[in-house]
């Protein structure tokens, strides 16, 4: 049997385990910020496969 809650973790238990109270909080700031730096690239680079699915 998987004890879940020894054995299991994900989100903010997992980053937190790895990296320390707080550690998910700060990664996805900074995903966010990297995310609005660079918003208009990951839009070009995104736009040829949307291209594909809207045939």
């Amino acid at each position: 049997m998987l004890d879940l809650k020894n054995e299991l973790k994900v989100a903010n238990e997992f980053w937190d385990f790895l990296g320390g109270d707080g550690a998910y909080e700060d990664l996805l700031k900074c995903f966010e910020r990297v995310g609005v730096e660079l918003r208009i690239e990951i839009d070009e680079y995104f736009e040829k496969y949307n291209k594909n699915f809207k045939k």
